[in-house]
C-alpha cells in the first residue's frame, strides 16, 4: 500500500487547513487510516484515525472538536480536516494503515502501522 499525504502549508493561528491521503491499494475500503504528527523535537504522537466504512472515528484529545477525519472510498482518499489551528500544531503530519482487515482498534490500542506515507508539513504561526 503507497500512501501520499499533501495539503499541508503555512496559516495563521485560528485558520483552517484540510490534508489528503491518496492510497495506492485496490483494497481501500478494507483499511482503516489514520493520521500522526510529528513536531520538531518531539516524538511522533496519533492525531485521528477512522475505520473502514468512515462510520467510526477516534481523536487524539488535543484535537477533539477542531479536527474531522473523513474518507471517500470511492477516491481511496482520507482527509484530514483541521479547524481552529494553533501554533502547537505545527508538526509534519503523516497518514498510516494498519494491516488489511485490521480495524479501528488498531490504532486505540497504539499498536504499530504496517503503512506509512510520506508526510507534509504543516506550520501554524501566532
Amino acid at each position: 500500500v503507497q500512501l501520499q499525504a499533501s495539503g499541508g502549508g503555512q496559516v495563521q493561528a485560528g485558520g483552517s487547513l484540510r490534508l489528503s491521503c491518496a492510497a495506492a491499494v485496490r483494497t481501500f475500503e478494507r483499511y482503516a487510516l489514520g493520521w500522526f504528527r510529528q513536531a520538531p523535537g518531539k516524538e511522533r504522537e496519533f492525531v485521528a484515525a477512522v475505520s473502514w466504512s468512515g462510520g467510526s472515528t477516534y481523536y487524539a484529545d488535543s484535537v477533539k472538536g477542531r479536527f474531522t477525519i473523513s474518507r471517500d472510498n470511492a477516491k481511496n482518499t482520507v482527509y484530514l480536516q483541521m479547524n481552529s489551528l494553533k501554533p502547537e500544531d505545527t508538526a509534519v503530519y503523516y497518514c498510516a494503515a494498519p494491516d488489511e482487515d485490521w480495524g479501528l482498534g488498531e490504532f486505540v490500542l497504539g499498536r504499530d502501522m504496517h503503512y506509512w506515507g510520506k508526510g507534509t508539513l504543516v506550520t501554524v504561526s501566532s
